[in-house]
């Protein structure tokens, strides 16, 4: 069987899948062997998160009746962004590592960075690590809405604000395989209250993700989609504003990367796409037309699953 890892800044989550199910082409394994759920540690020493993935992949091959020799390849879909030491990867992901902006997140740490690929690899062998959304990009292209394009984007609008790029067929990965952290580009003049997780004012992330949007505007995502959806006057207005900074940072990606289609997935997103995807596209059409003409937004066609189906796609072939 193969292990499925995905990190976020909220979760962890090892599901396992059988080889033969994996290797099915474009086939979509119709669901998960096993799949075990934590909260992401955040507190003691530096390698509790991946004390905690190898706690979860245990859990679930005893629930399979297997154990981590019995496993063929694990792939580990991660947030990001990663840095390498001694040539491996580490994670210095803002919602994760409080030491990256210190005591306005509150995140509980003083971590920078978290060790992950040279202690997974230790425990399991062969391991394949990618940022979270360059994983979920691959599996939309294999599974989902992205089938069929080579110049295209997943986007995630989550706990924090990611992006998987293709360009003429090719995966875009980067000198430390951080391509697509657009979430961290700056979109605004920034506030004291618009602080990111690392340490940034006024980036996407500290505008409009689920991690931030309780200390910069008083509610959480959930509070002012669901007020929006209902009428309110003040939440559809935070709404709206939300969309116009998302909206810029879909125009610059095709601006600058000439896209046809981008994928949008995530929490924050997947639980509101009819009142949200609309107003994106209708934020990206604002926009210069020989550019902007023709390029679709589509919600993420292997919605809440993307997360899991990410990590399989990163180990489906081997």
């Amino acid at each position: 069987m193969k292990a499925c890892v995905d990190i976020g800044g909220t979760k962890v989550a090892v599901s396992l899948v059988s080889d033969e199910q994996a290797s099915a082409g474009a086939s979509l394994p119709a669901a998960m062997a096993v799949r075990v759920v934590g909260p992401t540690v955040k507190t003691g020493d530096v390698n509790a998160l991946a004390h905690q993935v190898l706690a979860l992949v245990d859990s679930a091959c005893a629930q399979q009746g297997i154990t981590r020799a019995d496993l063929s390849a694990t792939g580990v879909s991660s947030c990001g962004p990663f840095v390498l030491v001694d040539g491996r990867i580490e994670v210095a992901n803002p919602n994760i590592c409080g030491g990256l902006a210190g005591s306005p997140r509150g995140i509980g740490n003083e971590w920078t960075h978290v060790p992950l690929e040279a202690p997974l690899i230790a425990a399991l062998g062969q391991v394949r690590i990618a940022n979270d959304a360059v994983a979920a990009l691959m599996a939309e292209r294999r599974w989902g809405a992205l089938r069929g394009s080579d110049n295209c984007a997943y986007v995630t609008w989550s706990t924090g604000v990611g992006v998987g790029l293709c360009v003429d067929g090719r995966v875009l990965r980067g000198k430390n395989g951080n391509a697509g952290h657009a979430g961290h580009s700056f979109v605004v003049d920034g506030d004291a209250a618009a602080i990111c997780g690392c340490g940034n004012h006024g980036d996407v992330e500290s505008m409009i993700a689920g991690g931030s949007l309780a200390r910069r505007i008083g509610m959480d995502a959930a509070s002012v989609m669901t007020a929006a959806t209902k009428g309110d006057a003040l939440a559809v207005r935070i709404v709206q504003q939300l969309c116009e900074v998302m909206g810029r940072l879909l125009y610059n990606l095709v601006a600058t990367l000439d896209l046809q289609r981008i994928s949008i997935g995530g929490s924050v997103f997947l639980h509101h796409s009819a009142m949200l995807l609309p107003m994106l596209e209708r934020e990206v059409q604002r926009y210069f037309p020989a550019l902007t003409q023709g390029v679709e937004l589509r919600v993420a066609g292997l919605g809440e699953k993307v997360g899991d189906y990410a990590a399989l796609a990163l180990v489906a072939d081997d």
